[in-house]
């Protein structure tokens, strides 16, 4: 299975989907922050035994750049699965599946304005293209709600959850060389750490905090095929054909999505969301351009 790169990547963005679909359905019984530190948590766990070595043998580079791999673990660890978490608690998992589209052409657009890296006409074309299909998606292709800025809060959420995503992505570029069970394991430890004072604020605030088989189960999930085994099949399949032919796999995951959430949440894909899923991948095709 690990020599096949497009198995590895169908995988992984089935796993990405999988986490829309149960966090909206547990939305209610776990509290966001909670669900957020318990996913990075667990797999810090699990992964220490493994992971020990190559921490100690890359721990001179995280000392140097400590302050890149602090960023990194907050911003796609720690911020980004808790604005996920929350943002299923107030929209679709249909919605949140296809606004995640948007992450090729949002990091275009974050590498222009971070790095100052020249914009060719196509990009430019591509992102305000990508951005008309998920103005499309966020007003549900309702005039008023545009007129009026009656957005519903999780989309803005998720929206602004996938322009940091794309910060993330594009700083890790500043990040030095490191063992993925390290890139791993300091994500998770990062992540959980952060999350202890809202899970804190979560507890005593007394949001509902159910346990039983399904949302255990859940939390596992999170865990072991969110956490460890997308992004490990993730990196594998990038690092064998590039981000170039591996980037579109991302795209699988709305469409995953889309039988899932219809066989179990009840979700059905609306005329707005093919309109804007077809503009956001129009763009992305644009901004992939180089002139």
């Amino acid at each position: 299975m690990f020599a096949n790169p497009y198995l590895l990547l169908s995988l992984a963005a089935l796993f990405w989907s999988g986490n829309h679909i149960i966090g909206r359905a547990i939305a209610g019984l776990i509290p966001p922050f909670s669900t957020s530190g318990f996913r990075w948590l667990l797999p810090c766990i699990l992964l220490w035994p493994f992971a020990r070595p190559h921490v100690m043998r890359d721990w001179p580079k995280i000392r140097k750049h400590w302050k890149t791999v602090l960023f990194v673990g907050l911003t796609g660890g720690a911020i980004f699965g808790a604005g996920q978490y929350v943002g299923l608690q107030l929209t679709t998992a249909l919605n949140v599946s296809v606004l995640n589209s948007i992450t090729p052409v949002a990091i275009v657009a974050v590498s222009a304005v971070l790095f100052g890296e020249r914009l060719a006409i196509f990009q430019a074309i591509g992102i305000l293209v990508s951005f008309l299909g998920v103005l499309l998606i966020l007003t549900r292709a309702d005039y008023h709600t545009l007129t009026t800025l009656d957005f519903n809060l999780g989309d803005i959420i998720i929206f602004l959850n996938m322009v940091l995503f794309a910060v993330y992505s594009v700083v890790l570029r500043k990040l030095p060389k490191l063992h993925w069970l390290t890139f791993i394991f300091m994500m998770g430890a990062i992540s959980s750490i952060a999350m202890i004072p809202f899970s804190m604020w979560e507890i005593a605030s007394g949001k509902p905090f159910v346990i039983n088989l399904w949302t255990v189960l859940a939390l596992l999930y999170f865990a072991i095929f969110t956490s460890v085994l997308a992004f490990l099949f993730w990196q594998r399949g990038i690092a064998m054909i590039g981000p170039n032919r591996g980037g579109p796999f991302l795209h699988l995951i709305p469409i995953y999505s889309a039988v899932m959430a219809s066989a179990f949440l009840g979700e059905h894909l609306q005329i707005y969301h093919f309109a804007g899923f077809f503009l956001i991948i129009a763009g992305v095709w644009a901004a992939s351009r180089q002139a």
